[in-house]
């Protein structure tokens, strides 16, 4: 289980810092793997101010620009677009390991014009694979400032080993919460505000289950939602996901993906316009198949729970959602699935299939069935 150090405190006042945390988590039987400092790795890049930039004299799609790093203005030849006079951008020195490209960068000759240091794009920062053009920092932003300040890439990130016993601490509010009882702090209030906006939900939950077999999913509840938007998530978000090795992919998948993480509450989004009649907690048929959402196709039996519509199978209960009716960048109503499923069910689902999602994961390990009817 991986989280933040500012992420950790958005649960718990606490003016303890990352060292006494590190202790006392391991102190509680949350064993810390490790903790990481991304703004360590990120040190040599620096908020500079391109002072000017002019076309390269023997190349067409080259700049030459004069660079003002803080501490002396240095000459780079750079081939993004968007490199130009007034702009502020991140500067990496020579000598600077670049994560994106995997190279330790040297001074040179470009098209007979000296290149000593790199104004670096996303990509090469190893931060996403945008590599159109390089990054701008805002124009405030004071040269020669560390970039990972500037980007909020300077909270560290801790590591703990979670034994089976202990999925209560499967996100950070419930790390937080020991932490608070241990004596290391006060977790704050739960945020929980109520949904703006009332309307009939176009779809509406079913059970239908054996009599014995009620267990599988003792309780699902769900919300519709209409006229969203599904762009990309917003940059703090987007910037916790990577910290803990996901890749942020829109806002509906990332929002589920935090919560995820968060509450310690696996949640799915539908694209409610993909969803034929009414979605269905069952089981499955034999001979039934589903394309989840890693592109994937299951061969499902009967003893594993579904959430299925008239098209059939649409999600595997407590472990994968379905291709077919998943959420895109064209989605604009949703339906929001959260449920409680047997942990033992599960967990033989997922080994019978080979899943190991973060849904299974926590699922697996049993949830608060509170959780179920405050989050949504």
């Amino acid at each position: 289980m991986k989280f933040t150090l500012n992420w950790l405190k958005d649960h718990l006042e606490t003016r303890a810092g990352l060292d006494e945390i590190v202790t006392k988590l391991s102190m509680i039987g949350l064993e810390v793997e490790g903790v990481t400092d991304p703004a360590k790795a990120l040190a040599p890049f620096k908020v500079a101010y391109v002072k000017e930039a002019k076309p390269h004299p023997n190349a067409d799609r080259l700049r030459v620009c004069l660079v003002d790093t803080g501490k002396a203005v240095v000459q780079v030849v750079c081939g993004a677009p968007n490199a130009r006079t007034g702009m502020k951008g991140v500067f990496a020195p020579a000598g600077s390991y670049i994560p994106g490209t995997d190279m330790v960068l040297k001074p040179g000759e470009i098209r007979g014009e000296m290149s000593n240091g790199m104004l670096v794009s996303e990509r090469e920062m190893g931060l996403s694979d945008e590599n159109e053009g390089i990054i701008e920092v805002a124009a405030d932003a004071e040269i020669g400032t560390p970039f990972a300040t500037v980007a909020g890439l300077d909270d560290a990130v801790i590591e703990v080993a979670i034994t089976p016993n202990r999925g209560d601490c499967l996100g950070v509010r419930g790390i937080a919460r020991d932490l608070a009882a241990a004596g290391l702090g006060t977790l704050k209030p739960a945020d929980i505000a109520p949904v703006k906006g009332k309307f009939e939900s176009p779809l509406k939950w079913r059970r239908d289950l054996p009599k014995d077999l009620q267990a599988a999913c003792p309780f699902v509840a769900g919300r519709s939602f209409r006229k969203v938007k599904n762009g990309p998530s917003p940059d703090w978000m987007q910037r916790r996901l990577r910290a803990i090795g996901l890749r942020p992919i829109s806002a509906l998948v990332d929002i589920t993906n935090y919560v995820t993480y968060d509450l310690n509450r696996p949640l799915h989004v539908f694209d409610a316009a993909k969803v034929k009649g009414d979605p269905t907690m069952r089981m499955a048929r034999a001979g039934e198949e589903i394309m989840a959402l890693d592109g994937e196709t299951y061969a499902l039996t009967p003893d594993m729970v579904v959430i299925a519509d008239e098209n059939g199978p649409e999600g595997i209960g407590g472990v994968m959602g379905g291709e077919v009716s998943g959420v895109s960048e064209t989605t604009t109503d949703v339906f929001l699935e959260v449920a409680l499923f047997d942990p033992v069910r599960t967990a033989t689902t997922g080994r019978k299939l080979g899943i190991l999602s973060d849904a299974r994961y926590r699922f697996g390990r049993g949830r608060d069935p509170q959780s179920a009817v405050w989050v949504p």
